[in-house]
């Protein structure tokens, strides 16, 4: 689900040398956001200049971050642009954290009370 935001992000991303760019339509899976980016960087000061950019981008095009996390020497950081999510990552925590595969299905039709995390007996 390409979008002028999400258009904006990657060429933000692209244009500092960020790695494995992944978009991903999270529309039907959450009400928080509509598309998720995900990219990589090659260090903790790449992944910073990468989220930078990505915010000063979408600040000259009128949309203010409703919030950054992880930004001090971190190996994940998160942009909120509202619909569209930004995660830059070191390769190691997005190995590990494997977003893609986690928002790339719908869940399997839970329950009511798996979904709410009660256990049944």
């Amino acid at each position: 689900m390409q979008t002028v935001l999400s258009s904006l992000v990657v060429d933000a991303l692209e244009e500092l040398k960020g790695r494995d760019i992944a978009e991903l339509d999270v529309s039907r899976m959450t009400s928080i956001t509509d598309v998720m980016v995900v990219a990589s960087g090659t260090s903790s000061r790449h992944v910073k200049a990468l989220a930078d950019n990505v915010v000063e981008r979408a600040k000259n095009e009128g949309v203010r971050p409703l919030g950054v996390e992880g930004e001090a020497g971190s190996d994940w950081v998160l942009v909120d642009l509202g619909d569209v999510v930004v995660h830059v990552m070191m390769p190691d925590a997005r190995s590990l954290y494997d977003l893609e595969r986690l928002w790339s299905e719908l869940p399997n039709d839970l329950g009511r009370h798996e979904a709410i995390g009660e256990r049944q007996s």
